[in-house]
């Protein structure tokens, strides 16, 4: 009987350390995952506290980091690929009936429920954002850069939907935290290490690298674009 079999028998959590130490999450996709949180909460202090100059330069920044993140899924290594992580419905199911068991996971990437998780978030973001370029306030002086495509009650109407979608995004922020606590603290699994150092013991290989052209690419095309909508789509 293996190690991991005998700990399955006798309930005892895996630690993990006959596991290789891999190399899982690249430089991009951990800079880009703590510079949201950064963004995002400067974002929410910005708007509080009426700094509305500020609070358009934070969500371009989230902007470009979005369109950075959309690119590196699909030309990225390999843990940060869509088509590598996100799985089907039965793979989603039988890997949710794992989670009541006290035993870490040896994935270098995302869990198929974290995959979920990934997508939601970046879909609020999306929305958060796109709402954000065509809003208009109250007075119709503070404006999205992309406001005058629409009239003034339909950017009213985004206004709300940016305030929406913002509750929607703490929520699920919120739902995220939770699940990488239980993680921690039921399972043994560290997921906030690896996103700080890029590693983590597991017994698949580590993640693939990519040409650093790929990332030049991803930066000024995500760069270029972010600009070209921040200037209302006007050269």
């Amino acid at each position: 009987m293996s190690r991991v079999q005998a700990h399955d028998r006798e309930g005892v959590v895996d630690s993990g350390k006959d596991m290789a130490l891999q190399v899982v999450w690249d430089v991009p996709v951990r800079l880009v995952h703590w510079a949201l949180v950064a963004c995002l909460a400067f974002s929410w202090y910005s708007a509080e506290q009426g700094l509305m100059d500020w609070h358009r330069r934070s969500g371009y920044a989230v902007l470009a980091l979005l369109l950075f993140r959309i690119l590196w899924g699909f030309a990225g290594s390999s843990t940060a690929r869509f088509a590598n992580f996100l799985k089907g419905p039965s793979v989603i199911w039988n890997y949710s009936r794992t989670l009541v068991a006290r035993q870490r996971s040896d994935s270098v990437g995302h869990n198929p429920l974290g995959a979920l998780s990934v997508i939601a978030l970046l879909l609020l973001l999306a929305a958060q954002v796109g709402t954000g370029l065509f809003a208009v306030d109250i007075d119709g002086i503070e404006s999205g850069p992309l406001s005058d495509r629409v009239s003034f009650d339909a950017g009213r109407w985004l206004a709300g939907l940016h305030e929406l979608s913002f509750t929607a995004l703490q929520i699920i922020v919120a739902l995220h935290v939770c699940a990488v606590l239980f993680y921690l603290f039921y399972k043994r699994d560290n997921l906030i290490g690896p996103m700080i150092t890029g590693k983590r013991r597991a017994r698949q290989p580590g993640l693939t690298r990519v040409s650093p052209l790929r990332l030049a690419a991803a930066v000024l095309a995500a760069g270029a674009a972010t600009w070209f909508i921040s200037q209302g789509l006007r050269l």
